[in-house]
């Protein structure tokens, strides 16, 4: 439907297309600084784990519990915030979303007690996330691009993985200097920001600017009215739920989740604490993975629009599984996490491309979004297990090292298990067909 009234996004989509630019870069750009700041929010209590302990006394299983109810509700919103987007639009879930996670960052500055702890960290801000996660990149992905659609992918993935870890260093020299509290509030800057900028140019799909898709010359007209609340991810789910390739996806992605954010991003700094790593230093090597990282998806992103999207998921399973089993080996020196950081930081979520391709392929451009979102769903499933898991280790058995090597094993697993699919994939797009 074309916009009724004369806004910004329409100024700037005039003067783009004088210059034979696509409005659906700027709508990606907007996207993947929204998703660089909310990742930050998502990244930050890998920082604040130590200082929470040392002012509140909490040990890190009980932190670890708020932390990992975070992780649940970031992943099970993802199908929902799927549906809610495809009925209200993304941008206005987007900016409910930032509201959601600035108010509950702010109230956590005057908290006291563990439960204020699980309720804004784990609830508030859980819910906030995930109506940002991985499925808003998804969303933008495949209705704004039909070329192309692997690389914005990728690079809308790379901006989630890279904000959880870039911004660390700052939050932890600002933790160091200032406290936690500090830390907060630069998050919430960023979050306004970010709002900023969804409100003066987000729009929800390219006919609200009498535009097709990036590659396409027709527009595919106002598509059909979804159904109300979350009931279209539940028919998505029941539908998706019958098929062989979509719980294969599911527990490969669990195991995705279960050997990054759950795990890396959440323990990493306080397992460097343990062999005498200050913060800023173990938040320095988060850094490294980050720049890595979004190379690594990129570069992902680009490959899943030419090659088979199985062998892409074994190769970056099989060597994040090596990865994993390495680093409890590499004595914590220099060069053995520079090496870590390298191999890792390549592979941190390079699986997203890949997986959405094999997603939409086969659920079609309507439902990726929402299919990919319980996918998602498993991702978080797994990060969740894990963070709550390795802090127990921690608790019970002094070490992170069994969370490890678990989790490197599991990846081996998933290598072997995104082999299973059949069907002979696609010349062009490595994607696979919708028979399988």
């Amino acid at each position: 439907m074309v916009a009724q009234h004369f806004t910004p996004s329409d100024a700037v989509a005039a003067a783009l297309a004088r210059r034979h630019i696509h409005y659906g870069w700027v709508v990606a750009a907007v996207t993947f600084l929204t998703m660089l700041v909310t990742a930050g929010a998502v990244g930050a209590p890998g920082v604040l784990i130590l200082p929470l302990q040392k002012e509140f006394g909490w040990d890190t299983a009980t932190i670890s519990s708020a932390l990992a109810i975070r992780l649940v509700l970031f992943g099970l919103m993802g199908p929902f915030a799927a549906a809610l987007m495809n009925r209200y639009g993304p941008r206005r879930i987007v900016l409910i979303a930032l509201t959601l996670i600035a108010g509950g960052l702010l109230a956590s500055l005057a908290m006291t007690e563990v439960w204020h702890l699980i309720l804004l960290w784990g609830v508030v801000v859980g819910i906030g996330t995930g109506l940002t996660a991985l499925v808003l990149g998804a969303t933008v992905a495949t209705r704004w691009f039909s070329h192309r659609r692997g690389l914005v992918v990728g690079l809308l993935t790379a901006s989630s993985a890279t904000g959880q870890l870039v911004v660390l260093p700052l939050l932890a020299s600002l933790t160091e200097r200032f406290g936690w509290r500090a830390s907060l509030l630069l998050i919430c800057g960023l979050l306004l920001t970010a709002g900023l900028a969804v409100l003066t140019l987000m729009r929800d799909r390219p006919e609200d600017l009498g535009l097709a898709p990036y590659g396409e010359t027709v527009s595919a007209g106002p598509p059909a009215v979804p159904a109300p609340g979350g009931g279209g991810a539940i028919e998505a789910l029941r539908d998706a739920a019958r098929t062989r390739v979509f719980w294969v996806l599911f527990g490969t992605f669990f195991i995705c989740g279960a050997s990054t954010n759950g795990l890396i991003q959440t323990h990493f700094i306080p397992l460097c604490a343990d062999y005498g790593i200050g913060p800023v230093q173990g938040a320095s090597v988060l850094a490294a993975m980050g720049v890595f990282d979004f190379v690594g998806t990129v570069a992902s992103g680009w490959l899943s629009d030419r090659y088979d999207n199985r062998w892409l998921l074994f190769w970056y399973y099989g060597l994040r599984g090596l990865s994993l089993l390495f680093l409890p080996f590499s004595d914590f020196s220099f060069v053995g996490l520079s090496l870590f950081a390298v191999f890792y930081g390549l592979d941190w979520i390079a699986t997203v491309p890949p997986t959405v391709r094999l997603t939409a392929a086969r659920f079609g451009r309507e439902r990726a979004n929402l299919v990919f979102g319980w996918v998602f769903a498993g991702h978080q499933l797994g990060a969740a297990s894990i963070a709550y898991g390795a802090g127990l280790s921690r608790t019970a058995l002094s070490s992170y090292l069994p969370a490890f090597f678990l989790a490197g094993l599991l990846c081996l697993v998933a290598a072997l298990a995104i082999l299973t699919l059949t069907g002979k994939p696609s010349a062009q797009t490595g994607a696979m067909p919708a028979k399988v």
